[in-house]
């Protein structure tokens, strides 16, 4: 049953991939394997490929956690394959509808998180609140000039690879500020080497780095690291708000992308009502799993 619930949680970290605002990294947040998922890919090291190279496979799935991982992965680029698709279509059909379920999935799942925080002060709400307003800037800023320079790659990847583990922050949707969602987008259609290896090489890095700062975080700021994370998803709702124009940039003939939103009020109609009542279906499904969750532990 475990192997299962790890499928279908790397399912909904590959649909997230489509959802405006949302990373495969919040999904990871709210469901509670982030920081096993964090870890796992930390153990990914000299220490891994010096056991690959010896031909000791049962050291190094111990130490990679390679079965959590295969499953995760698995569920990642299934769903990328298959579901997301049929996400990325409501989203361009019934955008309200789809956006209103997500909210509440999120909203739900904020709460529980927050409960994760063993000692509320001073520091670990004003860290939580600078989460908020670093998500809620970045979903305020304007699309750069794209750039193909080798550095500007690198950087590219880095700091894509970066916001996709990051909850909260969208690796497609910092790519398209930094200009460049096009440029990659077109090159691994193309297979463009020249761009493909800077960015492969600045998310390699990226990934290296960061996870084991997330780690060491949690090892050793574990409240403060929780609070930040969760603003950054709490800003994040900004972007899953449902009732909103989307502007969106044509990227082929059949794929389109978000480029920025217009935020509005709901207007008192039968979508509006529909909404909330997906909106409210999405939280108490979240709830109900953690009251059984927590149940069961007990």
């Amino acid at each position: 049953m475990k192997y299962l619930g790890w499928f279908l949680k790397g399912v909904a970290m590959g649909a997230a991939n489509v959802i405006p605002g949302v990373s495969g990294g919040t999904i990871a947040f709210v469901t509670g394997i982030y920081e096993r998922f964090i870890n796992a890919l930390k153990s990914i090291d000299f220490i891994a490929i010096k056991l690959l190279f010896s031909f000791k496979i049962k050291g190094l799935f111990e130490r990679i956690d390679a079965v959590f991982l295969f499953f995760i992965f698995f569920g990642v680029g299934l769903s990328i394959l298959s579901l997301a698709n049929i996400l990325e279509w409501s989203f361009l059909h019934y955008e309200t509808l789809t956006l209103a379920f997500f909210f509440g999935l999120i909203l739900a799942s904020i709460l529980g998180v927050g409960r994760q925080i063993t000692s509320w002060s001073l520091k670990v709400l004003v860290v939580l609140f600078m989460g908020v307003a670093v998500a809620v800037f970045i979903a305020f800023l304007p699309p750069a000039e794209s750039s193909t320079s080798i550095w500007y790659m690198l950087l590219c990847g880095v700091v894509a690879v970066c916001s996709m583990i990051l909850p909260g922050l969208s690796g497609s949707y910092i790519l398209l500020l930094m200009g460049n969602y096009l440029v990659v987008l077109q090159a691994i259609s193309n297979l463009d080497l020249p761009i493909l290896i800077p960015l492969g090489l600045g998310c390699v890095a990226g990934l290296a780095i960061f996870s084991r700062l997330l780690s060491y975080l949690f090892a050793n700021f574990k409240d403060l690291t929780i609070s930040i994370l969760t603003g950054f998803v709490v800003g994040s709702l900004l972007i899953i708000w449902p009732w909103k124009e989307t502007h969106y940039q044509q990227i082929t003939e059949e794929k389109v992308k978000a480029v920025g939103y217009d935020w509005q009020l709901p207007t008192l109609d039968t979508e509006f009502v529909m909404a909330l009542g997906l909106m409210v279906i999405g939280f108490f499904l979240v709830y109900g799993m953690e009251k059984v969750a927590v149940s069961k532990n007990a």
